[in-house]
């Protein structure tokens, strides 16, 4: 991979995973091992700003008092008002365009926007990889995007999805999605940045094939929490526990990034299972991406008031069912959690591990 590709700052101690049970079942092995994250190409950003737009109630008045507009009128003014309003609520809020809402950052043509902007594909070969961004920053949001992985033998490849600020001491909220062969099971990694600060790491399998198919892969992060969920069953909560001293992403904006790359250095078995370019290209889609989000732009945010009911989930929090959902993903998909992996922290967990939460 190009060296661009990767982030020497990102450098970071990771538990690498082992095929150690017949059935696949991934345990850590303890090793404690440099491992270079690739960047995701924060460089070469086109300033493209504009607000989201919000649903208007439409306003109509009656153009007499004439006592023959009768209530079968009435009935139907109102119904084609109710009409108009819900289009234009479902206007604001359904998936976006690939050409309005991203650029292709880097690739060399292995990024693709196509039927007319309803879907996107990046590409690797052992060329290069490819990568795209959000023209908008975004500061608090509920993001979703389908995707549909790598298909066949996909190891060594890493798929990434995330939101990101710039700087030394970014944010970050990532989706990761490590190759493997054809057979076994893709791995999902999550982690948060905060003040560049991560070692915050989950990793699930998924429960059912991410490359046969699209599904949705959604972040909601506001104020209080960052909720991952796929195909709106939440996997991960992280709360905001700065009360306890523990960074959290609230103070700067974020992009969406994506990226395609050659990670077989560290991604599948540890770097054991190298890329068999001889299956490339490996391909990825994308399509129905949405933003219910809060732009940031000129400083300013495009949400004014948190009791705008299209701005609802900047108070979102589990409710008991989805708690439930959450406990069931993390009981039976989850391979790895940093809160209990005391070999890698000896002097203790981190905070926010104690806190119960």
């Amino acid at each position: 991979m190009e060296s661009a590709c990767f982030d020497k700052q990102r450098a970071m101690s990771v538990w690498l995973c082992t095929f150690v049970k017949p059935n696949n079942w991934l345990q850590m092995s303890g090793l404690d091992l440099p491992i270079p994250f690739p960047t995701r190409l924060h460089s070469a950003l086109i300033p493209y700003k504009y607000q989201l737009q919000h649903p208007k109630k439409l306003q109509t008045k009656p153009t007499s008092s004439n006592s023959s507009f009768t209530s079968q009128t009435k009935i139907m003014a109102s119904l084609i008002f109710f009409s108009f309003w819900i289009a234009s609520f479902v206007a604001a809020t359904s998936a976006g365009n690939f050409y309005q809402d991203f650029d292709i950052t880097w690739g060399d043509g292995r990024g693709k926007i196509l039927n007319n902007g309803d879907l996107l594909t990046l590409s690797l070969d052992k060329a290069s990889g490819s990568g795209f961004q959000s023209k908008n920053e975004f500061l608090f949001g509920k993001i979703d995007m389908q995707l549909k992985l790598v298909p066949g033998n996909s190891a060594g490849t890493a798929t990434a999805y995330y939101l990101s600020s710039k700087g030394s001491t970014w944010d970050e909220i990532d989706f990761e999605f490590l190759g493997n062969l054809s057979g076994d099971p893709y791995i999902l990694h999550t982690n948060v940045f905060s003040q560049g600060k991560g070692n915050r790491e989950e990793q699930f399998y998924l429960w059912f094939d991410p490359t046969a198919d699209f599904h949705t892969y959604s972040i909601l992060w506001n104020p209080q929490r960052i909720i991952f969920s796929v195909d709106d069953t939440p996997i991960r909560e992280f709360k905001n526990m700065e009360s306890m001293g523990v960074a959290y992403p609230k103070n700067q904006a974020m992009r969406i990034y994506s990226s395609l790359w050659n990670a077989d250095d560290w991604a599948t078995r540890g770097g054991l299972v190298k890329t068999d370019w001889s299956q490339a290209p490996f391909t990825a889609s994308y399509r129905n991406f949405n933003a219910n989000a809060c732009v940031w732009s000129n400083g300013a945010s495009s949400c004014t008031s948190t009791k705008n009911s299209s701005n609802a989930w900047l108070l979102q929090e589990l409710d008991s069912a989805n708690q439930e959902k959450l406990k069931w993903v993390q009981k039976n998909y989850m391979i790895y959690n940093y809160c209990g992996d005391t070999k890698r922290f000896p002097g203790g967990l981190p905070k926010e591990c104690n806190s119960g939460f």
